[in-house]
């Protein structure tokens, strides 16, 4: 990767890890178990890629990075709660993730489930506590969007039809269905929260970014894919081979592998290609380049 690009987001990745532990509740107030798996299902892991998404969108439109901050420290609890859940044995039932014991192996699962809540509404306290906007409307809109990425519309919608298609054969456009809603929504949510931190977009303006988010979340789903079936545990800090072995439909179950990356390279050429005419948009642009590079 470009070494600017590993500048700028490692920076940004140390800001959203002390901003995550600044707003966290402090493992002192009681709760105190609650609070203490809370900071431990979100700090010290993850790659930030929704916040990442949120700053570089932030940057098309002049936004204030503090205002940016707090959007993106909501959609990455939003996605921390999702993970703790999707882990629990009621899910996924796995018991690695971002390399250390899952929250319900480390706590219980009562635990889990109550962090999982914690955090989802954590995120919109944070979402509606301060202006982000201007624009009181505007930030109102925020709100809804992060609300309906998360549902039965949005994530819960996805991870729902993820478990009701074990061991089913999905057509390709199914899995984008399920994709575009479990992963790809709250990918969708991040550049947009962050475009709504700055100047206001025409809507076409709104559209074409809503497009090149889509994009990149489906290829960040076909990667993960094609990693849970080549990659290792420890390089990917959660159980590897893990949606074969559940019999789960993968992009590479559908597709085959060598398939599969070429529709992550198809996916990237458009995700690049909708970015045309905006300004300040290289970030994005390195953005989805990691997306498809990654290796854990």
């Amino acid at each position: 990767m470009n070494p600017d690009f590993l500048s700028w987001s490692g920076g940004l990745q140390a800001r959203i890890e002390a901003a995550l532990d600044r707003l966290l509740p402090s493992p002192e107030h009681a709760p105190q178990t609650l609070h203490a798996a809370m900071r431990y299902s979100v700090l010290e892991g993850g790659k930030r890629v929704r916040p990442l998404l949120a700053f570089a969108a932030g940057e098309l439109v002049n936004a204030d990075p503090a205002r940016v901050e707090i959007a993106a420290c909501a959609v990455e609890l939003i996605h921390a709660y999702s993970l703790v859940h999707d882990d629990m044995p009621c899910m996924d039932n796995d018991v690695l993730r971002r390399g250390k014991p899952t929250c319900h192996v480390e706590y219980d699962q009562a635990t889990a489930l109550l962090v999982g809540d914690s955090l989802q509404s954590l995120a919109f306290e944070l979402l509606s506590g301060q202006p982000l906007n201007d624009s009181p409307a505007r930030q109102l809109e925020m709100v809804k969007l992060l609300a309906a990425a998360s549902g039965s519309h949005g994530m819960a919608g996805g991870q729902a039809f993820d478990l009701a298609s074990v061991g089913q054969a999905l057509t390709l456009p199914e899995l984008e269905f399920m994709h575009i809603h479990k992963t790809g929504a709250l990918i969708r949510a991040s550049v947009l929260l962050g475009a709504y931190c700055g100047d206001t977009l025409e809507q076409a303006a709104l559209t074409q970014l809503d497009h090149y988010a889509k994009c990149v979340g489906l290829a960040f789903q076909v990667v993960d894919d094609i990693l849970d079936a080549e990659a290792p545990t420890a390089t990917l800090g959660k159980t590897a081979g893990k949606d074969a072995a559940d019999n789960k439909p993968t992009y590479v179950s559908l597709l085959g592998v060598a398939r599969a990356r070429e529709f992550a390279h198809e996916l990237h050429q458009d995700a690049l290609a909708t970015l045309d005419g905006f300004k300040q948009s290289h970030h994005l642009r390195e953005l989805a380049d990691f997306i498809i590079q990654r290796q854990f």
